[in-house]
């Protein structure tokens, strides 16, 4: 009877195993522009550098397949063949130097047979001259920044930032998270501000990084440049087709490097011009004056939201922090202190730690977020307003 009930608890347990992992599959859906389920094999690709990266994945592994084949299936048949229980006995020579010549022409053969579309793949990766627009492109930890350097949208800058709510991946005050999560094919995967390209243009990228290194990581664009501080590298690509393609950071650079994705909205020609025409208003008028004086509480309800977006992610939205990674702001003797230390540590970061420079936010946001952490939690300190100008004079 012992064994009847513990073989039924086992079948029970399996049968609920395969039911929550099949409401698990099925609550997953192909993600727009990138994996789909059950997928095998690369991205599809938008590119053709993408395109030659599949097949030359493909031609190398069927040459791998074919030679693991030719040498395991002469030794096993070797095996069989000579074995000892059918009367052969080992032969006994020193050398053969047709057999020598055999293995060394051979692979070499293999190997300038695969290096050869290798090598032009390779070399065209890297020919970044005479692109139609170039964008420079910054890893911050955990955004991206994107600034038209030259083409169609030259001066246009902006920062890419994670759109999914923090709330909603910590499940914390967020009704129907996981729901939310479950239903949303790009959770994870979704931003602010995508970057936006013509399609059928060559666009050059120029990466680099304000702090550690990231990397920028497009498979379907057949892209992946790392960026590393103090260094400037590039890279192109050239969507042949328009949609939304997405991709993420794909270098290890810290806590929130999971939330780091990448998000380029490929438009017709047409649609770019138009995008580039409507953001250049969009920023013209979102333009801060940094010698207008504002108000506490203008300044505080800016400062919320620079805030959430650059900072609640390591001292956390109520400023306790991380204990033993991100300092508290809550009680923060820096914050309680002298703007100009404040103001500094902001500007110019902390070498040796993880507060990294924030120099790319502007003056108005940078005073805003400064005003809100001396204001909020139980920083109580009452007028205590820090104005752009006063950034903006720190600057220099």
């Amino acid at each position: 009877m012992g064994g009847m009930k513990l073989k039924r608890m086992a079948e029970a347990l399996a049968v609920a195993a395969l039911g929550g992992w099949a409401s698990i599959a099925a609550a997953v859906v192909d993600m727009p522009g990138g994996p789909k389920v059950n997928q095998l094999n690369l991205t599809e690709p938008a590119t053709r550098i993408a395109a030659d990266q599949h097949w030359i994945h493909w031609f190398v592994l069927w040459i791998c397949v074919a030679i693991f084949v030719a040498v395991f299936g002469v030794m096993f048949y070797s095996v069989w063949k000579h074995r000892k229980s059918k009367g052969h006995a080992p032969a006994e020579f020193h050398e053969s130097t047709a057999v020598e010549i055999a293995w060394t022409v051979v692979p070499f053969l293999i190997i300038v047979g695969m290096a050869i579309p290798a090598t032009r793949m390779v070399v065209e990766q890297k020919d970044t001259s005479n692109a139609d627009l170039t964008v420079k492109a910054t890893g911050y930890q955990w955004k991206w920044g994107y600034d038209y350097l030259k083409g169609d949208g030259e001066g246009i800058s902006f920062l890419s930032t994670l759109a999914t709510p923090r709330d909603q991946i910590e499940d914390r005050n967020y009704p129907d998270a996981k729901a939310r999560r479950e239903q949303n094919p790009t959770y994870l995967m979704e931003v602010d501000n995508p970057l936006v390209v013509p399609v059928n243009k060559k666009v050059r990228i120029v990466v680099t990084a304000n702090d550690v290194i990231h990397a920028w990581y497009l498979p379907a664009l057949g892209v992946k440049q790392d960026a590393i501080p103090g260094f400037v590298r590039d890279t192109w690509f050239r969507a042949e087709k328009v949609g939304v393609f997405r991709g993420q950071c794909a270098e290890l650079c810290g806590k929130d490097h999971a939330f780091m994705p990448i998000v380029v909205d490929v438009r017709s020609d047409a649609d770019y011009r138009k995008w580039v025409d409507e953001k250049k208003k969009e920023l013209l008028a979102k333009a801060d004056d940094p010698t207008k004086e504002w108000q506490l509480a203008d300044l505080r309800a800016r400062g919320e939201k620079v805030f959430a977006g650059n900072c609640a992610a390591c001292h956390q939205a109520n400023g306790k922090g991380v204990p033993g990674a991100f300092p508290a702001l809550d009680g923060s003797k820096v914050v309680l202190g002298k703007p100009e230390g404040q103001i500094d540590v902001v500007l110019h970061g902390r070498p040796g730690t993880a507060m990294a420079p924030f120099k790319q936010l502007s003056d108005v946001e940078l005073a805003a977020v400064i005003t809100y952490t001396r204001n909020a939690w139980s920083n109580k300190a009452g007028q205590n307003i820090v104005q752009p100008s006063v950034v903006t004079a720190a600057r220099k």
